[in-house]
Order: C-alpha cells, then structure tokens, then sequence
C-alpha cells in the first residue's frame, strides 16, 4: 500500500479496512483497477461498501488518466492538458453524473454530512495533484506557493476536560456519550487520582489501543526520596489530620507498587531493576502501547497501569504510581474525529511530572465537565472545590468556554408516590429541574469563579447513563446523554474544517491563475500600491488600542505591586499559621517548601498554593481587564485584529480591478487565514502572560522552599516559618515589581509579534500575487472551475458566483 491509498481511505473516513487494503497489496494504481467482486471481497459490509463505491467512482470521475497505466508511486490527477474550455467542457459532462454538484443536481451539503466529507477529500486530492505541478525552480513564488498548498492541512482538536470524585458516574459517563460499552471500568473502587486518561478516535486501524506514558526515573527517584522522608519525620513529631491523610495516601501508593516490600528500604533499593522487569518502557523513557480487539479487552490490560482494584486478585503489582497518562484510541468514532476527552484528577499531583501536564492540559481544555452524584449534586463540596481550584487554569490562563455540570444517575424514583410508568417519569423529571435550579443558585455565588466565567457560559445537565442503554423508566432524550452528544458534534465542528480547508485551496488556485495571465502589468502595479498604503492605515488601527490596553494593564499592577507590599505578612500568616492547627502543622508545610510553594489537595483537605496567595493581589488588579481583553470567546483587543482588512472584496466587484480579480480573491482567503493563525497564537501566549504572575512569584521564592525543606530536627515547624517569613521580608521590594515586568514585558512582545507578523505576511502575499511576470506557472483551469464549485455549494449558493 502507498501514502495515496492510505490516505483516502483516512479521509474518506475507511481506517477501520487499512489493514485488509494493505494485506491484499492495494496501491494506486490497482485502487483504481477495482472492479465491483474485488471491493466486495475487501468491504464485506454493505453500508460502508456502498459509500465506498460512490466515492471511488466520483474519483474515477475526476481523472482522465487511465488507471491501467498509471504507476504506483504517483499520483492520479485530473489532466490539465487541454483548454479552459475542454475543462469546462469536461465539468459540464460530470454535472449529468448523479455523483457531481452542478446547478442541475446538487449534493446535499448540511454541515458536517457526508457530502461534506466527498467534497473535502476532492479538493485535497486536487491539491496534492497542483503541489506535484508545481515547477522545481527553486523561486519566490514556487516556494511560497508550496509552502501554501501544505499549510492547508490544520489539525484542530478540541479538548473536553473530566473532573469528578470516584464513584460520581464519570467512567459510565464517557462510555455512553462515545457509545462504546466497558471502555473506562466503572464502579466504586478506590481508583488512582493521579492518572490522566485521554480518550480519542483510531484513524489508522480497527484495533482498541492505549499508550502508557510513564514519569521519569529522575521523577520517581525524587518522589520516592520526599515519600520515605515524610513518613520518617511523621513518625517523630506531632501530627494532625492532615499529616494522617497524607500518611495513608503514601502508603496506598508504595503498596500499590512494592506490596510490602517498600518497609525499611531506601529510595535507591526501590529503584532496583527487579521492580520493573513488567515494564521496561519505563526506564527507557519510551510509551507502553497496548491493543485490543474490543473495548473490553483492552479496559482488562489496562486495569494494572489505572487504579488499585481488589477484584482483580491475580495482580500482584499496580503500576498506576508510575503513569504520567494513558492515552486510549477508538476505532469507527466520529464524536472523537476532532476531539479529545480527558479523564481528569481533581486538582493535579504532587509528581512534578504529571501535575505540569495536568496544568498543560487543563489550560487547553475549551470545555470542563464537573461530574458529580444527583444525590447530592448542589451541596457536593469537592465538585465546587475543584472548579474553584481550577477556574483560573481554566480561564485567563486557559481556553475554556464551556463549563458544564452533570448530575449523573438521574432516574432514581424511589419517593415517587405515583408508580405507574407516566408517573414515575414525571417526577423524575421534575426532580431533575430542581436540581438545576440549585445548581445554578449555587454556582451564582462562586465568585472566585465569576472572574473568570459568565453565567452564559456555564449550564447543567442531569443524565442517567443506565437509562441512556435501558430506557425503562425514561425516554432517550430525557436522559440528556443526547444533548451531550450533540455538542461533541458542534465541537467537531467538520463544516468548518471543510469550509476554510476549501477556501484556502480555492485562494491558491486563484493566485496561481491569476499569476499566470500576462496582460494587467499598470493595474497590477497599482493595485499593489493601493493595498500596500490600505495595510499601513490597518495596522495603525490596531497599533493604537493594543497601546492603550498596555498602559491600562500598567496602571492596574503597579496598584497591585503597592498592594502586595502592604499585605504579604497576612497572606503569609493565613497560610503558614492557620486557625485550629497545631504543632503537628509540620507535615503539611514540608509538603509546601517540597513541593515548591504548593500542598496537593487529598480526600478531605483542600489545595494550598503559597505562590497563588503571594500573587493574589497582582491577579486580582487585572483580572476582570484580562478577561475583557483575551475572552476564551475570541476577538482579543476588543477584537481590532479581526476587523483589520484591506477592502480586497470590495475592490474584487469594481471593473477596473477585473484583470487582478483572481489576486484579490487569493489575498482575501490569505487575510482571513493570517487572522485565524493570529487569533491561535494569542490564546496560546495569553496563557503564558497570565500565569507569569505566580511563576515570576514561585521562580522568586525558589532559593526560600530550598533552605526549608532542607531543615530537621527539634524546632523544625517555627524554623521552616521563620526561613519563609525571612525571604518575603527581605525579597518584597523586588519580587512583587518583577513579577510586573515580567508580564507587561511578555505583552509587549505580543503586541509586536502581532503587528510584525500580520505586516510581513500580507506584503509578501501582495508583493509575490501582483509581482512575478516571466515566472513558469502551471495552468490550473479544471482544478480552479472544480474547487470553485465545491465551494458554492458549501457557501449554499449554487446560483450566485461567491467567493
């Protein structure tokens, strides 16, 4: 099998047959040869074998090249040989074709169908084709154009975040919204709450698999050395409930991993190679992978690297203490084409590892499902706890828009005073929109929470995944497993994709049309300049409020500097002296200066983030001006660079512009794609400007955690405080200004990224579309009349010419 047949049949949505194409020896050129017994015997299926069929003769359709002749290693393209005529010509003959969109027979193309998806494997066919055409010269415009026809490919993926206790309904959850059963285990087991569970879809084979990443063997060596600590100091000082949460949580892990052979050994024994013969992978810092034939086989493989779960008596070692994050792929599942749920621990780890990739992830999740029991779902504290320890992850340093609140098991009726099927529904029903009513009271009154999140974005939904299967007391929609898929759906987002991918194909293939037409050198040459003095008016409206907004987020942190200097001994004393603890506090604060500032959340007590307090008033002063200014929505500097343009569709319907009319169209798509691209960029370093607060703070108390964790010994509790309260003192002139620096630096730097960026690119667009006379360009008549096709009939506009 060759890269041809191997993508088409990814992009015609057949993963799931790549291995039977592959083992019967399928290249292009006997692709093309199939006849209707051959596709038969390879797709036994009648569904996909028929859609099969359709594509592949709408293929055929498209190349003129007889199949009999074509050779393996290339590709099949339509002919570009003749006259623009003969293409439209031979445009014309395939709109009497039942498989073709023309003004006469159109394909039905709602968004997202599978029209849409014939439509985007064409067109990326046809561009591969025009790649290939492009002369070798190494030039301007060949290179550009190259560089173009591959940055058509975007793999955008959005991430839908999990959070919930063991025992919330998460695992029957996310099996039922993918629709495949016994995926994730569900059940009350005590399961880990430190490994990361991504679940997406298999777009190569047919096969369930799972790679296990490992943290490092620096990273266990360090947790195992602070482990072993702990439990030492414990035993010799005072302890509080804390200190016994912790205590029990430490020797769950080791136990998991060692059994009882961890008892009186140091780090080094435990890192002995008899440990880990079962898993090799992990200190040869590569993935473990694991494959199933169904969902149930491979759930059963991948029990030892999840969780402890005494059911499963025959496992004499539980690896989870070692896994930074199991990622499982499902094969044939169109709700994860384009996004990645991921099963999350509450609040990160105390492994160094895995809580930086909890951050990571967390930050670039555009949707949050908290999970919680409909028992109890207003008045759970630990769901509400971990969307407030999340949010700001979540918001100014993250991407999320969506936080959803699912009361799970929503079809209990045991109160119910009317037993018939009506009434048992009914008040199902009924219980189920007074829970939201509370939920949303309650979340009303998170305003930590608030800072970051409208009320808009945030909604409920009460669903019964066993009811979802069984259907016995509830209809399906009521059960909202539905509403849930549908908006994994709209996150998909595949009319989108399809769209921009087309569009973009559309403005190259103008581009190089228009390049190759010879007569319009005046016109050319001032319609350059025109767009050239347009692009500096342009950039000035952007310059000007993207200044503003600096000076703005300048004023509010020097107020927040001031402010810092005036209460860090408070913030200090609520965190290393809290109310109601005694001596045995110890515990806790050598986890703090262990772990750099931050005690991880257990069972029962919530997180402590010394360098978040520290930097609370810094956050604070810009908090509400950084969501104005980067909404998770888009349109970030009050949306300035979305409305940047350079008239190039207005000036596209003038007559005098009509022999650069081509260029226009290109320079239009390349507008929009630069502000796409741009957009990107800024979610992304705005979470990086938004976190410097609290790293700048962390970075700056390094040296302080340092001297801590290093003290023992009678008085270890007040000298651990005094080295901390020390440092702040003697460092809060210039940690809290640096910490300012640092972040208005870092806009500074985005700004002139921004307007740098989107200047070079759009004047060598223009320079290289209206300047290459006496460059060989190839002759792209049927691919342009083609895709320009396709996209009228995305755009719904068969009728009217519309780029």
């Amino acid at each position: 099998m060759d890269d041809f047949v191997r993508n088409t049949l990814n992009e015609w949505g057949f993963s799931e047959w790549i291995e039977r194409f592959e083992d019967q020896r399928i290249d292009t050129e006997s692709l093309y040869c199939l006849d209707e017994h051959e596709i038969d015997a390879l797709i036994p299926i009648v569904g996909p074998r028929s859609k099969f069929k359709k594509r592949l003769k709408l293929l055929k359709e498209q190349n003129t090249a007889n199949p009999e002749t074509v050779d393996s290693s290339t590709q099949v393209c339509p002919s570009t040989s003749g006259t623009s005529d003969e293409g439209k010509r031979r445009l014309d003959l395939q709109g009497e074709s039942s498989q073709s969109p023309t003004k006469k027979q159109r394909l039905h193309t709602k968004p997202g169908s599978y029209s849409e998806e014939i439509i985007l494997s064409d067109v990326k066919t046809i561009m591969r084709c025009v790649h290939q055409k492009i002369p070798s010269q190494d030039n301007k415009l060949n290179n550009f154009l190259r560089k173009k026809i591959s940055g058509l490919e975007t793999d955008k993926r959005e991430m839908v975040g999990v959070f919930g206790k063991t025992g919330a309904g998460k695992s029957s959850l996310i099996n039922a919204v993918i629709g495949v059963k016994n995926l994730l285990p569900s059940g009350r087991v005590s399961a880990c709450t430190s490994v990361m569970i991504k679940v997406e879809a298999n777009m190569q084979n047919s096969k369930y698999e799972a790679d296990i990443e490992f943290i490092t063997e620096e990273e266990w060596t360090d947790e195992l050395w602070f482990l072993l600590n702990f439990l030492g100091d414990d035993a010799d000082q005072e302890s509080d409930q804390k200190d016994d949460d912790d205590r029990r949580d430490i020797v769950e892990k080791l136990s998991a991993l060692y059994g009882e052979d961890w008892e009186k050994k140091s780090p080094e024994d435990l890192m002995d190679g008899k440990y880990f013969k079962e898993i090799p992978e992990f200190r040869l810092r590569k993935k473990k992978t694991l494959t199933g034939e169904t969902a149930e086989e491979l759930s059963a493989k991948l029990v030892k690297y999840t969780k402890s779960d005494p059911k499963h008596g025959e496992v004499k070692r539980w690896y989870w203490p070692l896994v930074k994050c199991v990622t499982i792929r499902v094969p044939n599942n169109d709700l994860l084409k384009h996004v990645t749920i991921v099963d999350l621990p509450g609040n990160g780890d105390r492994n160094k590892g895995r809580d930086k990739m909890w951050q990571q992830v967390v930050g670039s999740c555009s949707t949050v499902w908290i999970v919680t029991d409909m028992n109890r779902a207003a008045a759970e504290p630990e769901a509400w706890e971990i969307l407030e320890s999340a949010s700001s992850f979540m918001g100014n340093a993250g991407e999320c828009r969506h936080i959803h609140f699912i009361c799970t098991k929503s079809d209990l009726s045991e109160d119910s005073e009317d037993h018939s099927a009506a009434g048992v529904r009914d008040f199902i029903l009924k219980a189920n929109d007074q829970a939201k009513k509370e939920v949303r009271k309650e979340f009303s009154k998170l305003h930590t929470v608030k800072k970051h999140f409208s009320d808009e974005s945030f909604e409920v939904f009460t669903v019964s995944s066993k009811e979802f299967l069984k259907k016995k007391l509830l209809h399906k929609d009521d059960t909202e497993i539905p509403k849930l898929q549908k908006f994994l759906q709209n996150l998909n987002d595949s009319h989108s994709e399809t769209l921009n991918y087309v569009s973009g194909a559309l403005g190259i293939l103008s581009l190089i049309q228009g390049a190759s037409r010879r007569e319009g050198a005046d016109i050319k040459t001032a319609v350059c300049t025109v767009l050239k003095q347009k692009m500096r008016h342009e950039l000035g409206k952007i310059r000007e409020p993207m200044e503003e907004t600096y000076q703005a987020f300048e004023k509010s942190l020097s107020e927040g500097v001031e402010k810092s200097k005036s209460s860090w001994e408070k913030v200090l004393k609520s965190v290393i002296h809290p109310r109601k603890t005694g001596s045995g506090f110890h515990g806790t604060l050598k986890c703090i200066v262990q772990h750099d500032g931050i005690y991880k959340k257990t069972k029962k007590h919530k997180e402590i983030n010394l360098n978040m307090k520290l930097s609370a008033c810094l956050t604070e002063s810009i908090d509400e001006k950084f969501k104005k200014t980067f909404p998770n929505e888009g349109k970030a500097f009050n949306g300035v660079l979305n409305s940047f343009s350079l008239d190039t569709k207005k000036m596209k319907e003038k007559t005098k512009y009509k022999d650069v009319e081509l260029q226009l169209i290109f320079l239009n798509t390349e507008e929009e794609k630069m502000k796409t691209k741009l957009n990107k960029i800024i979610r992304d370093r705005k979470k990086e400007i938004y976190s410097s607060l609290m790293t700048t703070i962390q970075t700056a108390m390094q040296e302080c955690y340092n001297n801590a964790k290093h003290i023992r010994g009678t008085g270890m509790l007040q000298n651990m405080r005094a080295t901390i309260v020390k440092h702040v003192h003697g460092s809060k002139d210039v940690m809290f200004q640096e910490a300012k620096d640092v972040m208005l630096n870092q806009l500074r730097d985005l700004m002139s990224y921004i307007l740098k960026d989107l200047e070079k690119t759009m004047h060598e667009s223009i320079e290289l579309s209206l300047k290459n006379d006496g460059v060989s360009i190839p002759d792209v008549t049927v691919e342009l009349d083609m895709v320009r096709n396709h996209h009228k009939e995305l755009m719904g506009n068969p009728d009217e010419e519309n780029h």
